[in-house]
């Protein structure tokens, strides 16, 4: 079968397209035949060693994916033949097919695409947990989302929406603020062309915001913390702007405002069952429309390195998917 492999750390450039021996269902495991497979920034930061996690070589990217199970090994009774599925892996989705343990595998209702389905647990899965378990965001409470536009970012305008939030999109250009209108954003500020602090300051009002979820890091880490109110959460996702930001600590005095680490991998390790729950919510909310599971474009196995290039060059708004 085909695969992407990545045999040292490199450039997206330098991931091989080879072919591989078939996957086998071990006990415990699905072997999935691969429909779709979301890609990350992530992917971009793993292929070149500069990831929390690195896998042995050679590996595959891309952690996400939705597919029909092909077998079973022993033991297995939560997923059958012929089931519509999606997973998580962490990685060596970027193939045409995997085996997993059936554990980690979600079964899909027809009415949903393999296309969207496959690109919901990460992006979906992280926020709803940040925004549910770690900011317990309350109806009618102003979310302050940056990176707006990007896959992580769609998913906190449509759920804090969901959750009742009203609702500001910071993203870097005028196309991805309307991107972000169009999925529900109230309120919108380019932080290229406009400055952040006092935009987020003139949108909070006297009260300021209550929850800001940050996957960028870098230069807009300080000015989203000073514009949060009194006991405000700011949630910590990822660093996409490669900066890890540090933060002064007495603004947290000031403001009784709390600085809350979003480890949503680590989370589901240790929580599987939690987990699961959020996930029926995603799939039940996806499948009746109110999550959009935006797919900005598909790309087939051969040209994984324009879709990570794509991503690292931030021109994606929601989410890119390889098809095997």
């Amino acid at each position: 079968m085909k695969a992407i492999l990545c045999s040292h750390f490199c450039t997206p450039d330098e991931l091989e397209l080879t072919d591989i021996p078939e996957p086998q269902a071990g006990p415990g495991q699905a072997v999935v035949r691969v429909k779709a497979a979301a890609l990350n920034f992530f992917d971009t930061l793993i292929i070149a060693g500069k990831y929390q996690h690195k896998p042995p070589f050679p590996f595959s990217p891309a952690a996400e994916f939705a597919g029909v199970v092909e077998s079973v090994g022993a033991g297995v009774t939560a997923v059958a033949p012929g089931d519509r599925v999606m997973g998580n892996i962490g990685w060596g989705a970027a193939r045409e097919a995997v085996a997993v343990p059936a554990l980690q595998l979600v079964k899909l209702p027809d009415k949903l695409d393999f296309d969207r389905a496959s690109g919901l647990i990460v992006t979906y899965g992280t926020t709803l947990y940040a925004l549910r378990k770690r900011a317990a965001l309350k109806s009618g409470e102003t979310l302050v989302v940056l990176g707006a536009s990007g896959g992580t970012g769609l998913a906190t305008i449509e759920l804090g929406k969901i959750m009742g939030a009203r609702v500001v999109a910071c993203a870097s250009s005028d196309e991805k603020l309307d991107f972000a209108r169009t999925h529900g954003a109230d309120e919108t500020v380019n932080y290229a062309t406009e400055d952040l602090r006092a935009a987020l300051k003139r949108l909070g009002g006297e009260r300021g915001v209550d929850v800001v979820y940050d996957p960028v890091g870098g230069p807009y880490a300080e000015p989203a913390l000073r514009s949060l109110g009194w006991e405000g959460r700011y949630l910590v996702i990822g660093f996409a702007a490669g900066e890890i930001p540090k933060l002064p600590l007495n603004l947290v005095l000031l403001k009784s405002c709390d600085v809350r680490g979003v480890s949503w991998g680590a989370w589901v390790r240790r929580e599987p069952a939690a987990q699961q729950e959020l996930m029926t919510d995603i799939v039940r909310w996806c499948a009746e429309g109110k999550l959009s599971a935006h797919v900005h474009a598909v790309y087939p196995l051969a040209e994984i390195a324009a879709a990570l290039k794509a991503i690292a060059d931030r021109k994606v708004m929601g989410k890119i998917v390889l098809r095997p």
